[in-house]
């Protein structure tokens, strides 16, 4: 499955923490829609598929029949599972301070907050330790489609280990045995029907 999200002295991981005073993640600076990874669906199907998951907020689902109608291959459990594959691999990068997969994952606008905030870092002389545990849930929580842009908003419910160390390797916030629970708004968009089947985040929020 391809790859399918600012403050000074950045204490890592999204959303509302308990345990720890951490910063969010940088967020974008607009919300303009543009086509992180998923796995791209075929045109197979010409009739929408009813909207009926569990992992989706009933306030979504007329969102989604639009994008469904405008996109049959569209199917809503691999863009789920895709969403997932994101948020762990867009944190990871984020943490490893890698821009160029950032690139890949991240709208123009959200990648330039992130190399903001990782600049920040390297010049506090501070690295971060974070690991995901696990993703509790994913949820579409809306979805719009403006002719051809869609955007699709999913929350995720995660644990992370979140550890900032500094310049000697010592840890100065978090704690390797305590995981921080972590509840995150991402909003991801494409261009429907274009030759890029990339979703990619456009703007990170806290549930």
């Amino acid at each position: 499955m391809v790859a399918l999200f600012l403050a000074l002295r950045l204490y890592s991981v999204l959303g509302k923490r308990t345990g720890h005073e951490q910063q969010p993640l940088p967020r974008s600076a607009d919300d303009r829609a543009r086509p992180v990874a998923m796995p791209r669906t075929t045109e197979a199907t010409q009739t929408p598929a009813p909207v009926v998951n569990r992992n989706i907020d009933p306030r979504a689902e007329q969102g989604l029949r639009g994008i469904i109608a405008g996109e049959p291959g569209f199917d809503v459990n691999q863009f789920l599972a895709g969403a997932q594959s994101a948020y762990r691999m867009t944190l990871e990068a984020f943490w490893k301070g890698d821009e160029q997969a950032l690139a890949d994952l991240v709208d123009t606008d959200v990648l330039a907050a992130f190399s903001e905030a990782i600049a920040q870092r390297e010049a506090a002389g501070e690295t971060l330790d974070n690991r995901l545990i696990r993703v509790e849930t994913a949820k579409i929580v809306d979805a719009q489609l403006a002719g051809r842009d869609a955007r699709i908003t999913v929350r995720f419910d995660a644990d992370i280990v979140a550890v900032t160390r500094d310049a000697e390797g010592q840890v100065v916030a978090g704690s390797l045995s305590d995981a921080v629970e972590t509840h995150d708004i991402w909003t991801f968009a494409r261009t429907l029907k274009s030759g890029d089947p990339n979703w990619k985040l456009v703007d990170t929020d806290e549930a």
